[in-house]
């Protein structure tokens, strides 16, 4: 799915190459090892020189663990380098070199280089990038690595690294069936390609169907799990939040992240701290990385900016970059508890997703939604499409020209006293938010 620039924003060295890079990607995608691996090979084997990697794959919550893990880890005084996707506002946000996000001139400079290696042969975009990053990694000295897949995990460009310090497989749902498989058992299957042979593998909430999959998969390779909800565990309190493990139990602070489903990811997040061996991440260090957790667009309040400074007094506006059903489930389990004020919805999701899935469960919680495309999206949903799935969900919807209208149109047509507005369906949608609230 492509994402054209937005109109009028300052174009960089590293965008002319990157829409140079896109022009080389495949008319559909084919999840191979091979094109990665022949470029990778050109380029001296990067992925070789890494620092110690804890590789992430799952379908949700897998930004959530890392960002956790990297407050923690910086908390204790480690470089980390970071590599997620897909980004929200500009691409320098999915490579993060020992606690920076990675500056222009050295964007433009990596990319390049894989550009001038590649040549003219066809590879994805995903792959050419990850190349890039590999090679940034590589060159600026850290600690770790905490490295997220992209589609997959069994022929996922980053599942290059040949023995990485621990595997980790957050919750698994349906999404990109068109690239993994139908049905859960496959696509858990896909994810658990990540697995390593005597690599331990931490293991977040699953349904059965994944757990059994994944379960053959380690047996079958000699992978160690740790297992949420036997292995560690963790739950809400009064004030805060328990986790407990063989290690022992710790009484900590809630994660800054809003959301119940967030200890769960914090959860996962300890039990990899706790099984990374020569890191020592103490309590006081976990404790000061869930208060000062940082991950835009998943369940945020805009307090200021653009879109903010428009509503009245005492309303509130927040930003969701959940897109599937599953995520669908997790935003309701939150938003049951808003029900001191109206909730009205502004939705824009792509065609390759599940609309009435995502929005089956908020039906109940909101009172409407107003339907958007995404802009400079080529994969999005019309307003229309969207709003007859928000209507086949149970939802009455009604279609605008963008999110600055349906404010507007909310602003307008509410009943006397304060509402909550959540924009939400697409992390492409979520990033067009942040960068024209500023």
């Amino acid at each position: 799915m492509r994402r054209s620039p937005k109109p009028g924003s300052p174009r960089l060295k590293s965008d002319v190459v990157l829409e140079r890079l896109l022009a080389l990607h495949p008319k559909l995608i084919d999840l191979s090892l091979d094109r990665v691996g022949r470029l990778l090979a050109a380029l001296g084997n990067p992925e070789r020189r890494l620092p110690p990697t804890v590789h992430v794959a799952g379908t949700n919550g897998k930004g959530s663990t890392i960002a956790t893990m990297r407050a923690a880890l910086e908390a204790a005084g480690y470089r980390v380098h970071v590599y997620t996707s897909p980004h929200m506002v500009r691409f320098h946000e999915r490579i993060r070199l020992a606690g920076t996000l990675i500056e222009e001139d050295q964007l433009a400079e990596l990319l390049g280089e894989c550009e001038r290696v590649n040549g003219d042969r066809p590879i994805t975009f995903f792959e050419v990038t990850t190349a890039a990053a590999f090679l940034g990694f590589a060159r600026t000295p850290a600690d770790v690595l905490l490295l997220e897949t992209g589609l997959g995990g069994r022929l996922d460009a980053t599942n290059v690294t040949a023995r990485p310090a621990l595997s980790v497989i957050t919750p698994i749902s349906i999404d990109h069936e068109q690239y993994l498989g139908h049905g859960l058992a496959a696509i858990a299957g896909e994810k658990a390609g990540i697995l390593k042979s005597g690599v331990t593998a931490v293991i977040g909430p699953q349904d059965p169907v994944a757990t059994e999959v994944i379960a053959a998969k380690a047996a079958q390779i000699g992978s160690p799990l740790l297992r949420h909800g036997i292995d560690f565990r963790a739950e809400a309190t009064e004030n805060g939040m328990r986790y407990a493990s063989a290690a022992g139990e710790m009484a900590l602070p809630r994660p800054a992240l809003p959301g119940g489903y967030q200890i769960d990811n914090a959860a996962v997040a300890i039990a990899c701290l706790e099984s990374l061996d020569g890191f020592t991440v103490g309590h006081a260090h976990i404790a000061a990385g869930l208060v000062n957790v940082d991950w835009p667009g998943r369940l945020q309040r805009l307090r200021r900016g653009a879109f903010a400074d428009r509503l009245p007094d005492g309303w509130e506006l927040w930003l969701d970059a959940g897109h599937n059903p599953a995520a669908g489930q997790a935003l309701a389990g939150t938003l049951a508890d808003w029900r001191d004020r109206p909730l009205h919805l502004i939705v824009g999701m792509l065609n390759t997703k599940d609309p009435v899935g995502f929005l089956a469960p908020l039906a109940a919680l909101a009172a409407d939604a107003a339907c958007v495309s995404i802009p400079g999206a080529t994969a999005t949903l019309s307003a229309a499409e969207t709003a007859a799935a928000a209507h086949a969900a149970g939802l009455a919807a009604t279609t605008t020209d963008g999110v600055e209208a349906a404010l507007a149109g909310i602003i307008e047509g509410a009943a006397d006293g304060p509402a909550r507005i959540l924009i939400c369906g697409s992390i492409y949608l979520a990033g067009t938010v942040l960068a024209d609230n500023g």
